[in-house]
């Protein structure tokens, strides 16, 4: 059992799982990897080069040299410690006032209490267009866990947030965003439209989403929306769970949860 917590963590955190975007014909490993570690700095805060090397996959002289040119043009800094976080060009973007920092910013202290809680892994997420990104997550320290997705991109009918963001659109809308001209040359990604409504009506009756291995095999997430002062939905508040730890005599429980830190976030 050890053995296979250690390899769903580990395959989590090394952000497996379906990939919408499809890479450039040629990528330059270096720049790519240089980037990530940008962008881990900017969403996570303090990493050590170890921490570095491990989630990019590369030795830790090779995580070493990508901080040290990160701290050369200034996108990391590093303490006493040799723990490197966000430099001055990437805290140009964590102090930007842009409603999505602002709201990731006041939701980042209740995703914490809602782990606290839960003992769950927390995401707040966005949709544009129809694909929903991941702009705050907080793991829960369970040695079998769901990892961060912050940062991350998915069609939207596949997330447990992106299904409470739909479920807030009419049904013209619906039909507009996923029109079949927008996917000619993509037709294999466009979701079967009466499915699609069939499903977003029955969470904007229950006033939540429920993802059973519908984004990730092995992962259930529960989510609910986090709503404007006008009542537009926002964002997706939700919670993941490997499913073996799924108890569905529990859901009442986790959905209040969930609309109280939601509620709070909307106060905030």
């Amino acid at each position: 059992m050890q053995q296979q917590n250690t390899k769903f963590c580990r395959a989590e955190r090394m952000d497996m799982g379906p990939e919408p975007k499809t890479p450039p014909a040629y990528v330059v490993t270096s720049a790519d990897h240089a980037l990530r570690a940008a962008v881990m700095l900017q969403l996570e805060g303090g990493l050590s080069v170890s921490q570095v090397a491990e989630r990019l996959g590369v030795a830790r002289s090779t995580a070493h040299r990508l901080l040290q040119t990160l701290v050369y043009r200034d996108f990391a800094v590093q303490d006493e410690q040799r723990i490197y976080y966000p430099g001055p060009v990437l805290e140009l973007a964590t102090h930007s006032q842009s409603r999505t920092s602002r709201l990731r910013s006041a939701a980042l202290p209740h995703l914490q209490r809602l782990v606290d809680l839960m003992g769950e892994s927390a995401n707040l997420t966005i949709r544009t267009g129809d694909t929903t990104r991941f702009i705050a997550s907080v793991e829960c320290r369970q040695a079998l866990r769901v990892g961060s997705r912050e940062g991350m991109v998915f069609p939207a009918h596949r997330t447990t947030a992106g299904l409470v963001l739909l479920a807030d659109l009419d049904s013209a809308e619906v039909a507009e965003l996923y029109d079949e001209a927008r996917y000619t040359e993509r037709p294999d990604e466009r979701p079967d439209l009466p499915s699609l409504r069939a499903q977003l009506t029955r969470v904007r009756r229950a006033g939540f989403a429920l993802n059973n291995g519908l984004s990730e095999r092995g992962v259930v997430a529960i989510g609910v929306p986090v709503r404007d002062s006008d009542g537009t939905a926002l964002a997706g508040l939700s919670i993941s769970m490997p499913s073996i730890r799924y108890d569905r005599n529990q859901l009442p429980t986790v959905v209040a949860a969930l609309h109280r830190a939601a509620g709070a976030i909307e106060a905030g």
